[in-house]
């Protein structure tokens, strides 16, 4: 099969997770950290966007079947893919913790009811659970998640009023006399509850003990949770921090366990002000990924075309052998170099240098956006009869360069311009700048005070856009290569001279010491 027939039947699979999950069983790597997941040793998987987290919650929901023979109900409570379930919250949220962590445990007990519904299990405690759901009319039945949570957050919002003194109970505004105002109560501490109620906290007990009777768990899964709650930050933050203290609640309970999937940014974000439950999280995985570890997913995804195994005469075990074969194939692949020089970097080192942030963090979901665009761009060369490649290699070095332009803009568009949208201005308005700035260059860009523009490049290193250029120099930063195409960057640094802005000319050498630094870094 030539080059061009091969390109052309091929691709590296998708960057989103939710857009492949069948496939990805083809190169999916059962590493310790899967294994310590599928196991029940795992319930918070930590990661940056595009890390990987989808994958596993996509792998994990596809191991259904495998966990039920092991008496595990897998219980998504957000769609996978399409509108969030909780869209509905955004227009009216909870207005305290204590109906937010409420709606959460009472959402949890519908999907439990409803699981053991679907699956014929009727004890005692299923009784207790179901009447008291039926009761509130907060059985899920046929409804969407959304619709069972619309219906749950407006039970909440009815019966804990701001002026409860406590979950389920307020007072008579004249003889100041505490009244029951529902029949599900939200807090333990109501000692002798009107006859009928039942505490939400002993729902959660029965759902456990109807679980437990019928020999199963529940895993109830989170993910998306970045999407749930867009452009909300304090609902974000809010919501988040009562899942976390519904988490650590929920341990004391055997069969049922939360696994939530969450982005490293979200959790710095959500306990910067102090979270004191944090500590007690204790069953956690941080993604991270290596020079060799995203290697391996290369090759392993370029193995699972059949036109390249047929080109270069090999088979899939090439994705488990060393890492040096695995070296070997990637440099039949591409070429050796995409900058040629003796002081240069090689091909992956240049890549992952190039899809890396300020916060030097490399990602699958932009290295494969990477390859697929360098994909497109050398089939469409190759269609025009413009053939540079190197004997048996599929790429050549131009094509791995200009890929990166798009990925550069869809970073930008999609990632920094989409969640940080008052920021976007300030990124906007660099374009054509150098990649080198000061705080003082900065604020003469923005037109602000040197003090506002330090008050933004914080807000711009924490997001990974920029990094400090020298430790020895806290006031001087440069934009990641990530960024540059996006915003038509050029190489130098640029200095303020008696209120106007002056620039050097590219300095001999620093993209080669830029890359070396990156080399070295895991």
């Amino acid at each position: 099969m030539a080059q061009r027939e091969t390109l052309q039947n091929m691709n590296f699979g998708s960057r989103i997770a939710e857009e492949e999950a069948d496939r990805l069983k083809g190169y999916f790597v059962k590493t310790d950290s899967w294994n310590q997941l599928i196991n029940g040793n795992l319930d918070v998987v930590y990661g940056p966007k595009g890390s990987g987290k989808s994958a596993l919650y996509s792998l994990l929901s596809l191991s259904d079947s495998e966990l039920f023979d092991r008496g595990i109900f897998l219980l998504p409570a957000e769609n996978p893919r399409g509108a969030t379930a909780f869209r509905g919250i955004t227009s009216e949220p909870p207005a305290t913790e204590l109906q937010f962590t409420s709606l959460w445990k009472l959402y949890f007990c519908s999907l439990i009811h409803q699981q053991l519904h679907d699956y014929g299990i009727s004890n005692h405690h299923f009784n207790i659970l179901r009447d008291a759901l039926q009761a509130e009319g907060l059985v899920r039945g046929t409804l969407s998640l959304g619709n069972i949570l619309t219906k749950t957050i407006s039970y909440i919002r009815r019966v804990i009023r701001p002026q409860s003194v406590e979950g389920g109970i307020t007072l008579d505004p004249i003889t100041g006399a505490p009244s029951v105002t529902g029949k599900i109560i939200f807090s333990e501490s109501v000692l002798n509850p009107k006859e009928g109620t039942v505490s939400v906290d002993s729902l959660l007990d029965a759902a456990d003990k109807a679980l437990a009777q019928a020999g199963f768990q529940v895993w109830v899964l989170l993910d998306r949770l970045d999407v749930a709650f867009a452009e909300h930050e304090e609902l974000e933050t809010n919501a988040l921090r009562a899942l976390f203290k519904v988490y650590l609640d929920l341990m004391a309970y055997d069969h049922i366990q939360l696994k939530i999937f969450l982005r490293t940014d979200i959790w710095k974000r959500i306990t910067s002000g102090g979270f004191r439950e944090a500590s007690h999280i204790t069953k956690h995985h941080t993604i991270a990924w290596t020079e060799s570890s995203l290697l391996n997913l290369i090759i392993r995804r370029a193995l699972s075309n059949e036109s390249i195994k047929e080109f270069y005469h090999i088979g899939e075990d090439v994705g488990d052998a060393p890492i040096q074969q695995q070296h070997d194939l990637f440099y039949r692949i591409f070429p050796n170099q995409v900058q040629v020089g003796p002081n240069k970097s090689n091909t992956l080192v240049w890549m992952l240098s190039r899809i890396k942030d300020g916060l030097k963090i490399n990602t699958p979901r932009e290295l494969i956006h990477l390859l697929n665009n360098a994909r497109e761009l050398q089939s469409r060369r190759l269609e025009i009869g413009d053939n540079t490649l190197d004997g048996e290699r599929l790429f050549c070095r131009p094509v791995i360069k200009e890929a990166l332009a798009e990925v550069s803009k869809v970073r930008l568009e999609q990632t920094l311009y989409a969640e940080y949208p008052t920021l976007k201005p300030y990124l906007e308005s660099l374009q054509g700048a150098k990649t080198t700035q000061t705080d003082a260059n900065l604020a003469q860009i923005w037109g602000i005070t040197i003090e506002e523009s330090r008050s933004i490049v914080k807000k711009l290193i924490d997001i990974g856009f920029l990094e400090v250029s020298d430790p020895r120099n806290q006031q001087e930063y440069k934009i990641p290569f990530l960024y540059r195409p996006g915003l038509s960057l050029v190489q130098g640094r640029e200095w303020l001279t008696s209120g106007n802005l002056s620039s050097d000319s590219t300095i001999d050498g620093e993209e080669e010491d830029e890359e070396r630094i990156d080399a070295l870094t895991p």
